[in-house]
């Protein structure tokens, strides 16, 4: 099977492109590398699947030294003529779009980046899936379309009308526009609604990486909302083997029968939610990194951040019925393997 997978010099997608290579799967990855965060790390995950840096030009194909059935070629998604070609010329049977702007903090200053790669990135993969038979379509969602929703677990039925961030709308907006292209076209879609996800090659941004630098730096660990914050963190591996599951299993219109909005009764199309269903408290997962370093941090409350939520708790029972979704990775496990990591790729 010839798989496209977008963001694959990103966290999620460096992973999974390794892990569908490591099964005999065939794979172009494509990323912009942009430089929302340190670019020396994104080569880096490249150069793990056989990818050198000083090979990379723009808009061409780069094979792997590592993989035999591994290309990449850094290509901007926004950039439809090239897109385009590359569907055109590759023959693809699968797509995995992970390729976007992340992060809720940053969409307050740089609205314009969350446009380009989430919507008019997004339509182009649509459009490209739409024109060339692409048999199945899987996007990375969110968690935060569930803004400030106060039911837990946070289900694939809730309401997710009300996003309290850009990120999260453009989020939701994926979902609806895949909902669109499933029942005007056939096109078979799954949007993940992804959970909190960390482990070796994090991105620098999120929890796991601030705290270790932190505590390791000795400098102040700040920690929102007094502390009092809960979240689904799902180690990576797990949120992988999910991603693979799903890929294997298109939506069939025939099964989507009910009025769950996370199915459609006239389009091939699902949502799920991808997470550890085992939400763990802020202060205990600070609590497993002190432990794993052997450190005590300085911790600096503070109150909560705009865009961002006190719990996340993701319901995870349909991924689990129908496609036997168990994710089995404890979070010191997973910590510990985080911290190993950076301990030998920082050399500290």
């Amino acid at each position: 099977m010839k798989i496209l997978v977008t963001g694959t010099a990103g966290f999620i997608g460096f992973h999974l492109a390794k892990a569908l290579l490591e099964r005999g799967d065939e794979v172009v990855g494509v990323d912009n590398i942009n430089d929302y965060y340190d670019v020396e790390l994104k080569y880096s995950r490249l150069a793990e699947t056989g990818i050198a840096s000083e090979a990379i030009i723009d808009n061409v194909l780069v094979q792997s030294s590592r993989y035999d059935k591994y290309q990449f070629v850094k290509l901007d998604i926004a950039e439809r003529p090239l897109l385009d070609l590359l569907f055109t010329s590759a023959k693809f049977d699968k797509v995995i779009n992970l390729a976007a702007q992340a992060g809720v903090r940053y969409s307050l200053e740089n609205p314009q980046a969350y446009i380009d790669a989430n919507i008019t990135g997004f339509l182009n993969i649509l459009e490209c899936c739409r024109f060339n038979n692409i048999k199945h379509l899987v996007y990375a969602s969110s968690s935060s379309v569930y803004g400030n929703n106060l039911k837990m677990p946070l289900s694939t039925s809730d309401n997710v009308d009300h996003p309290i961030s850009l990120y999260a709308a453009t989020k939701k907006s994926n979902e609806l526009m895949a909902h669109t292209y499933s029942h005007l076209f056939g096109l078979p879609t799954t949007g993940l609604r992804f959970f909190t996800v960390y482990g070796p090659y994090g991105r620098p941004d999120m929890a796991l990486f601030l705290f270790t630098k932190a505590i390791l730096a000795n400098q102040p660990v700040a920690v929102f909302n007094n502390g009092e914050m809960q979240r689904d963190f799902t180690y990576v591996d797990d949120i992988v083997d999910g991603v693979v599951r799903v890929l294997d299993h298109p939506p069939l219109l025939e099964n989507a029968s009910s009025e769950d909005p996370s199915v459609s009764r006239t389009a091939p199309y699902k949502i799920y939610n991808i997470g550890n269903s085992s939400p763990v408290r802020l202060m205990d997962f600070i609590g497993a990194i002190e432990t794993k370093l052997g450190l005590q941090g300085q911790k600096k409350f503070l109150p909560m951040q705009p865009g961002d939520v006190p719990m996340t708790w993701a319901d995870t029972s349909d991924l689990q019925s129908n496609l036997d979704y168990t994710p089995n990775t404890p979070v010191k496990e997973g910590v510990g393997n985080f911290i190993d990591w950076y301990r030998k790729y920082y050399q500290v």
